[in-house]
């Protein structure tokens, strides 16, 4: 691909692209409404101390003791909707640029200045976050900018009023994107974008380089499935937070996602509306037993369609995309809501099921053979409450807990209020084993023994909760409380403002 147009140094004429209708109910909905553009409404509102003082709180950490039930009893003011999902009129977070008036935690301090510390530059720009600063161990491809990695970062930024940072690395990666990319003399899909990229700086002639990888280096050799749905979404984000869409409407960034969406929205043999995948192609970057159908995937490739069907222009190419996607979504979200979705009444049909039934008639669709529910499962399930499980295909169901996954599902409406409501009650119901005294951990339960031997292959990096295998990643955090605030919102809004607001996610919002 040629250099990318002189206006991306600049922001381009300022456009406010408003809320779109939500997913809510599986039959009503008509995602086509979802692309159009309706005016901006006008809602004047004032915050109250009190309220400041709660977002506070809630900035340093979510209580383990929170009721859904009972979040009547907090404030009915909506501003920080706004300002939570709209990152440049400021953010609930304490950050150094904060315009709260409360006295910040040390740790946001601490925080900011890792990040600092984390910038990659190309040319003197900063382009992104490396994926750690940790001394002690050997870097092997952690010096480098993880496209997945950079989204928590990415929007700490944006809350922070400093989008530059962000435009450099959706362009950068859109860049990349347009590489010759070969694993083995094979060549990948046009679309695929980077899992990761590298600043090579030379001293002698005063130069830097960017090398990517596309898998063909990454440990295991697998190409990243979840790359560009992130691309698409934080694409959403910087436009939703900047409302600058000058940027999404170049013609390289439209062409770049509808590279993207020819790989995600191709025909073939599955029967299912669901994305194929392989074992490491997403977050969980090494084998854990998520291949085929791994609910993050899924949750993102939802997330990303609905981004890009607010993205794409109304153009000849852009309107047969629309088409396709909204079809997708459709299908998408009946069969994950139906199929993928988890609670007492589920468990309990599910352990029921007959098996080798034939025909249009038949329950257990997928054959899954009821002895094969894990015993922890009724142990686990609450009462109140439900979530996405990890997988579903042929005679298989993974019923393990996958936090991206539900959170994501959550924050693009693929689950329905309802979901997203039993989501958090059984993370309320069941803290001590899915949050503990650490972060919300990665999945639950960990798998170990002779499971762990065969379903990671004796890995040692994947030992019971470490890594993937049950452990936390700071990310989280940011994903869970952005799900939580969003559960809060459905549940104090009266009716007539959230039709007026029509969805809380940043993709759709």
């Amino acid at each position: 691909m040629s250099e990318l147009s002189p206006n991306l140094a600049q922001n381009g004429t300022v456009k406010n692209i408003d809320s779109s209708s939500t997913v809510a109910e599986t039959e009503d909905i008509d995602f086509s409404k979802l692309s159009e553009r309706p005016r901006p409404l006008t809602m004047e509102r004032q915050r109250s101390y009190d309220e400041r003082s709660f977002l506070s709180e809630l900035s340093v950490g979510m209580s383990p003791r929170l009721s859904i039930r009972n979040i009547d009893s907090y404030p009915r003011n909506m501003d920080h909707f706004e300002n939570v999902f709209s990152p440049s009129r400021r953010s609930g977070f304490n950050t150094p640029r904060s315009a709260m008036e409360v006295e910040p935690h040390p740790m946001f301090a601490e925080a900011w200045e890792s990040l600092r510390r984390s910038l990659v530059f190309f040319r003197g720009k900063p382009v992104g976050t490396i994926a750690a600063l940790d001394n002690s161990e050997e870097e092997l491809n952690y010096d480098q900018v993880f496209v997945r990695d950079f989204v928590p970062s990415a929007l700490a930024f944006l809350m922070n009023g400093e989008p530059e940072i962000v435009k450099n690395f959706l362009v950068k990666t859109l860049r990349l994107q347009s590489w010759e990319k070969k694993v083995d003399r094979f060549q990948l899909g046009e679309g695929v974008m980077p899992a990761s990229f590298k600043v090579l700086h030379d001293p002698v002639r005063n130069s830097d380089t960017l090398i990517a990888d596309f898998g063909e280096s990454a440990i295991g050799r697998v190409a990243p499935v979840d790359s560009g749905f992130w691309w698409i979404i934080l694409l959403r984000a910087y436009t939703k937070s900047t409302g600058d869409s000058s940027l999404a409407e170049l013609p390289e960034c439209q062409k770049g996602m509808r590279l993207i969406l020819t790989l995600c929205l191709s025909e073939g043999f599955d029967t299912f509306p669901t994305l194929l995948c392989a074992d490491g192609c997403c977050m969980i970057d090494r084998r854990m037993g998520v291949y085929g159908y791994p609910i993050e995937i899924q949750a993102l490739f939802f997330m990303a369609l609905r981004c890009a069907l607010l993205l794409l222009k109304q153009d000849d190419q852009g309107k047969d995309f629309i088409e396709r996607i909204v079809k997708r979504l459709h299908a998408l979200s009946y069969h994950m809501r139906s199929y993928f979705w988890l609670d007492m009444k589920q468990l309990n049909d599910i352990y029921r099921y007959k098996t080798e039934e034939y025909s249009h008639t038949a329950v257990n669709k997928f054959n899954v053979i009821p002895d094969s529910i894990p015993e922890w499962i009724f142990d686990f399930m609450p009462t109140y409450g439900g979530y996405f499980i990890g997988n579903v295909s042929p005679a298989r169901m993974d019923f393990r807990w996958f936090a991206l996954g539900n959170c994501v599902a959550i924050l693009s409406s693929l689950a329905t209020p309802e979901q997203s409501t039993a989501i958090m009650d059984l993370i309320e119901s069941r803290w001590e084993e899915l949050v503990g005294d650490m972060p919300l951990k990665v999945c639950y339960p960990a798998i170990e023994g002779h499971e762990w031997r065969i379903v990671t292959g004796c890995d040692p990096k994947n030992t019971r909760w470490s890594y993937h295998n049950g452990g936390s990643w700071p990310g989280m955090i940011l994903l869970s409380w952005f799900s939580w605030h969003k559960i809060s919102i459905q549940q104090t809004a009266d009716a007539r403002f959230w039709k007026l607001q029509n969805s809380s996610s940043f993709c759709s919002s």
